[in-house]
């Protein structure tokens, strides 16, 4: 038995039609237009409502007693009883952070026998980044 083989005419190539010009929608807008409504200059009424929503927000507060560098070497040589000298004096105030960002300085207190931090001044913003610089 014989197979004959029957030649297959290749494909038409697809002719290119030219691409379709856009319309101009006329939802459309320039990118100069505004899209946001203005914001309300009335900031007295909507901030108490605004703040109400993120009271509840818990956040992580520290009490920095001091800093201090090391080598590996000390470290590795620590051991139970070991003092580390942090830099700062005995009576100096205690740094507040919150989530890590400097707040206040407080002082130590004792609080029904647990210890406690007693805020005496509040970090404004710039007094923030002349700390953030020593």
């Amino acid at each position: 038995m014989v197979e004959e083989t029957v030649p297959v005419a290749p494909a038409p190539k697809p002719t290119p039609q030219p691409a379709p010009k856009p319309t101009q929608a006329s939802n459309v807008k320039a990118a100069s237009e505004k899209v946001f409504k203005p914001l309300n200059t009335d900031a007295g009424q909507a901030a108490p409502r605004e703040l109400e929503m993120i009271m509840d927000i818990p956040v992580k507060l520290y009490v920095e007693l001091g800093r201090t560098r090391i080598t590996i070497k000390q470290l590795l040589e620590l051991t139970q009883g070991s003092v580390v000298e942090l830099e700062g004096l005995a009576g100096d105030p205690m740094d507040i952070l919150i989530n890590g960002h400097l707040v206040a300085q407080g002082e130590v207190v004792v609080v029904d026998e647990k210890y406690g931090i007693r805020v005496t001044e509040i970090i404004t913003p710039s007094e923030r980044a002349q700390k953030l610089n020593q």
